[in-house]
């Protein structure tokens, strides 16, 4: 299927899973390009995504320069605090700040305000980057003191599990941390959005009250 159909069915899933939960929060479709062209990366903006995610430096740079001004461009993957300054002020937002270190240096170098998402390693994987939800309120505080910045939601990833239950409590999880901060009223973290779900479980994901979810294959596809 091409990606408009592919955006329809996506869609449809989403919008039956609300149905299922009374759930009224629509989540955004970030389109994750990284493994697809600039033609195909076009093709998704033809078909209504103006959300638009890369994970690496080149992707994100190449698709920023290609796709029409008004989309919205996410940086997903994680961000090498040296590659902040190439990169920060075309970020509209970064889904994956998890250490001082690159708060430090997203401050220094951005020219604006950079909406961010703060990374939680919920399932505890080793092989996942990200806090681990004790460290999230700490974290959060000490971000107070960069102007630059602003927490504007958690993110997490589930594991790559047919287990739903599994995946439904770590976004479950999620969401209940986000409540938690949000419950502050702090100016500089608003903590309004959940990015979370991508093509194996954002059904879920929507279920669970994600405002964001990143899909890639279901959408875009992988190119060879």
């Amino acid at each position: 299927m091409n990606v408009k159909q592919n955006l329809e069915q996506i869609n449809e899933h989403i919008t039956k899973s609300l149905e299922k939960v009374h759930r009224d929060t629509r989540p955004n479709v970030i389109a994750v390009t990284k493994y697809v062209t600039i033609e195909r990366a076009k093709e998704a903006y033809d078909a209504g995504i103006r959300h638009f995610g890369e994970n690496r430096l080149e992707g994100f740079q190449a698709k920023r320069e290609a796709l029409p001004d008004d989309v919205v461009m996410h940086f997903i993957g994680t961000l090498q605090s040296r590659k902040v300054k190439e990169v920060i002020d075309d970020i509209d937002y970064l889904h994956a700040l998890d250490r001082k270190s690159l708060a430090k240096e997203i401050n220094k170098r951005a020219s604006h305000v950079v909406k961010c998402f703060v990374q939680v390693n919920v399932s505890e994987e080793e092989s996942k980057h990200g806090l681990a939800l004790e460290e999230v309120d700490a974290f959060i505080e000490l971000l107070e003191q960069y102007e630059n910045i602003q927490v504007v939601g958690l993110m997490t990833m589930a594991p790559y599990t047919e287990d739903e239950a599994e995946i439904r409590q770590i976004f479950e999880t999620l969401r209940h941390k986000r409540d938690e901060i949000q419950a502050k009223q702090l100016d500089y973290a608003p903590c309004t959005e959940l990015s979370m779900g991508m093509s194996n479980d954002y059904e879920i994901a929507a279920e669970e009250g994600a405002t964001f979810v990143r899909i890639g294959t279901k959408l875009v596809g992988k190119e060879e």
